[in-house]
């Protein structure tokens, strides 16, 4: 098979950076130092996450998990109290990662106001959505707002006044990948001067966890080990984290501080194989060639 060649191959540059990881990586630098010193960063599922004990025969204890994912300064983000308590964690932590990515490109966001700037996230869970309809007896237009893939982005857009293409795509675990290509992909076709993709997942009721223990998913000691006779499941994770993107010409001549720079990207599914979740080896070798 002969690789699919882009039409667009201007390389893309990285200008700005924001995450808030497991091991208290809440800054691209301290995620570089957890990496470099080999920092062990799962950790037992917090006690105010759910009722552990209930799921203990259940559910492997571990995962990678992020500290105080109930603050939020609701006034500084323009929203109203009432729905704050409504907002899904999630859209919370990337109104916050969003506005410390902006700050490490060393852009005012106010700036942004009117720009074809675009959003891109990648989110999957609904674990919050969950919890308010338990909840709440009588449900408050504020909880579909809240907990919205959709409003994901769109509330990013919608506080900054960014008025590019405002995206929210559910690919399960490529999710953020797949952000970040169709980011890529807005900016090679000139839809927009500059895309945030961000990636988020937070871990906030145990259903998942139930089912994708009970299908062997998860590794019961709470340690992946990829490509390894032993590896028997992974471990799940949880965070946030988003780039801000520019045409690398764009870059150059607007003297940003460029961190990285993506060079191609590709989408696939692999179809057929042993099973939904299954990948194919196929595929994987597919995907790389149409990247190159």
């Amino acid at each position: 098979m002969q690789p699919i060649q882009s039409q667009f191959k201007e390389p893309i540059a990285v200008i700005g950076m924001g995450c808030r990881f497991p091991g208290d990586a809440d800054s691209p630098e301290k995620f570089w130092q957890l990496i470099a010193q080999g920092v062990d960063a799962i950790t037992p599922i917090p006690a105010d996450r759910w009722e552990v004990p209930l799921y203990a025969e259940v559910v492997p204890n571990h995962g990678g998990f992020i500290r105080q994912v109930d603050g939020f300064d609701a006034a500084f983000f323009q929203v109203a109290p009432k729905e704050a308590t409504m907002l899904d964690p999630q859209q919370r932590l990337l109104l916050e990662v969003t506005w410390e990515t902006l700050e490490q490109a060393g852009i005012n966001p106010a700036s942004l106001r009117g720009s074809d700037t675009g959003v891109f996230v990648g989110t999957f869970s609904n674990d919050y959505q969950m919890l308010q309809v338990r909840q709440q007896d009588d449900p408050h237009l504020y909880i579909s707002t809240g907990a919205s893939a959709a409003t994901a982005s769109g509330r990013i857009a919608y506080f900054l006044g960014l008025q590019g293409p405002a995206v929210s795509i559910d690919t399960a675990s490529s999710s953020s990948l797949v952000a970040l290509h169709q980011a890529v992909i807005s900016l090679q076709t000139g839809e927009c001067q500059m895309t945030l993709a961000a990636g988020v997942n937070l871990i906030l009721a145990p259903d998942l966890s139930i089912a994708f223990a009970r299908a062997g998913m998860l590794a019961p000691d709470g340690r992946s080990k990829g490509f390894d006779a032993a590896a028997n499941g992974y471990v799940r994770g949880e965070g946030c984290g988003e780039e801000l993107l520019k045409r690398l010409s764009d870059a150059m001549s607007d003297g940003d501080n460029i961190l990285a720079i993506v060079r191609g990207s590709a989408v696939n599914q692999d179809g057929a194989s042993q099973g939904l979740t299954v990948p194919s080896a196929l595929s994987q070798e597919a995907v790389i060639r149409k990247a190159l």
